[in-house]
């Protein structure tokens, strides 16, 4: 194994690329949609993100992307606790409804909505989804203008059917199709 070194101060060049290809080429990372939401029913709140990874197996966290100055990451912090709920493909109407910004206040936002409160973190488990994970707070980091949510799973429960999946700007729900196994020679 060989290392390379430096001979001298690095200079910077900037990349030239046109902003919009860039941009168009993220959004060709597909991810699940889920709902994330806090409670207890006095103060309850939900939104939608499209960007939740596992971090860590051991402890066990997951991360959740969402804007720089979330209300939910300050919720979340505060309450010390949160849901995530992985959303089905037939649950296009709850993302929707939780991304948006004229959605009403608390419990409001959850009417007519089929849920139950987590016993740990007493915020919502809507009805259908995938997976459900009831998370301790461990942490938020700025990250560009976005913020870094990170919750270790204390309980984890799935579902089986298909996902709603964020791609290309929409959303897609449809049938997964596993990758041709590589013939072996």
């Amino acid at each position: 194994m060989s290392t390379a070194t430096a001979t001298g101060p690095r200079t910077r060049r900037p990349v030239r690329q046109d902003p919009a290809e860039r941009r168009r080429a993220l959004y060709h990372l597909a991810s699940p949609v889920s709902v994330l939401t806090t409670g207890p029913e006095s103060r309850m709140h939900g939104t939608t993100a499209s960007t939740v990874t596992l971090v860590s197996r051991e402890p066990l966290l997951v991360g959740v992307v969402l804007r720089a100055g979330s209300s939910f990451a300050r919720r979340a912090a505060a309450e010390g606790r949160f849901a995530i709920n992985v959303l089905g493909g037939d649950q296009a109407e709850v993302a929707r409804r939780f991304a948006d910004s004229g959605r009403p206040d608390g419990s409001a936002q959850f009417a007519g909505l089929a849920w139950t409160a987590d016993s740990y973190a007493q915020a919502p488990l809507i009805a259908g989804a995938l997976a459900h994970y009831t998370c301790r707070f461990h942490s938020a980091h700025a990250a560009g203008d976005s913020e870094l949510l990170l919750g270790h799973v204390v309980r984890a429960r799935a579902d089986e059917g298909l996902p709603l999946l964020s791609y290309a700007g929409r959303l897609h729900a449809g049938t997964l199709h596993p990758a041709k196994e590589a013939a072996a020679s």
